[in-house]
Parts: structure tokens; C-alpha cells; sequence
């Protein structure tokens, strides 16, 4: 059987109903709820789950990123609002790479952080624009299995990174044919390689 966690802040508003479980999966457990204390959440967007199965939270509107346990045990948090290192104003969804950074899209200041598991900056890249490696209002990350990272954002595209921001290529634009995005959000790459984006 497929396991699920939930992180209750998402979730509260949908009553119990929400949780029966569809064929095929069993629901395990859930944490948190709406605030600003430790494993508490003010409108989390993004999830993403490291390698040695930390589950890692954008809490978007507290401008901070949490990290807990596979069950929900808080394990530390990162990330203030502002535009120093470190700091947000308001992280998107963000992803956990197979070397255990955490990469975050810092979507109002129109860049890409990255961290370590424990939350330390490593780096940052980006700033506002429609150019090589600059962003509008990045959503979405994610990491392929080789380090490349791809970001989403309001540029209508896809960008491909090395593992510290160095710009590999792109593609998409406005539009509704194939390969055209009307602001590309949630984006994940397959073991194989594909990407797909929503």
C-alpha cells in the first residue's frame, strides 16, 4: 500500500471528508496547524522530500522554510522575509536535490536560493527580467537526478541550471500549442529524464 502524509494547514479547510482514502492507499498521519510557531503554517505552497526522507515545508507566508521527520517531528526551520541570504519574500515550490540541497524559489524576489539539509545559504541566483537566468516571479523547481535544475516562472518557460545557477538553455513561450505556457507553475523531472510541467 502507498503511504500519505499530510500537512494539516493545507488540508484543515476540507473537513473530514477529505481524508477517506482512495483505493489503494492507506492515510497514515498528518502534522501542524495555521500559526507561526514551530511546525505551525501560514498557507505553505511547496513539499519536497530529501533523500534520507526529510520532508521539507515552504511556509510561504511566514516567509520561512521547516523541515520535520517522514511523521511530522520538527526538526528546524530557516528564513525570515527580506532580501538578504537566507531570507524570502514568499518561497515557492521548492525541491530537494539527490545531493540533499535544498533549492527554493524565491518568487517576489525573483530568484533561486539554495541551502544545505540543515538550512546554511550556499548560494543564489537570478534577479527580475526576461533574460538568460533571470526570472519573473519564479514558482516552481525542480532537480534531476545528474544536479541539472529547472525553474519555472512568469516568463512563460522553462530554465535549465547547473547545480549552482550556471545557465544551460530554455524553452517555451506565451501561448497554447505544444510546448507554449501561460505561466508554467508545478515542474518535476522523471527518472528517465523527461520534465514534465503543469
Amino acid at each position: 500500500m502507498h503511504k500519505r502524509y499530510f500537512i494539516t494547514a493545507v488540508v484543515a479547510s476540507l473537513g473530514a471528508a477529505a481524508f477517506a482514502s482512495p483505493p489503494g492507499y492507506n492515510y497514515e498521519g498528518q502534522w501542524g496547524k495555521p500559526g507561526f510557531g514551530d511546525g505551525q503554517f501560514n498557507l505553505p505552497y511547496g513539499v519536497a522530500v530529501a533523500p534520507n526522507g526529510n520532508v521539507y515545508a515552504a511556509d510561504t507566508y511566514s516567509n520561512r522554510i521547516q523541515y520535520f521527520t517522514a511523521v511530522g517531528s520538527f526538526l528546524g526551520k530557516w528564513g525570515s522575509e527580506g532580501t538578504g541570504e537566507g531570507r524570502f519574500n514568499l518561497p515557492g515550490l521548492l525541491a530537494a536535490a539527490p545531493s540533499g540541497y535544498i533549492y527554493v524559489p524565491d518568487t517576489y524576489n525573483h530568484r533561486v536560493q539554495y541551502f544545505t539539509a540543515n538550512g546554511s545559504f550556499l548560494g543564489v541566483w537570478g534577479s527580475y527580467g526576461t533574460g538568460n537566468g533571470e526570472f519573473e516571479y519564479p514558482r516552481g523547481v525542480a532537480v534531476a537526478a545528474n544536479g541539472n535544475v529547472y525553474v519555472t516562472d512568469d516568463n512563460d518557460r522553462v530554465q535549465r541550471f547547473t547545480a549552482t545557477g550556471s545557465f544551460l538553455g530554455k524553452w517555451g513561450s506565451y501561448g497554447a500549442g505544444e510546448g507554449y505556457f501561460v505561466s508554467p507553475v508545478g515542474v518535476a523531472v522523471a527518472p528517465n529524464g523527461n520534465v514534465y510541467v503543469g
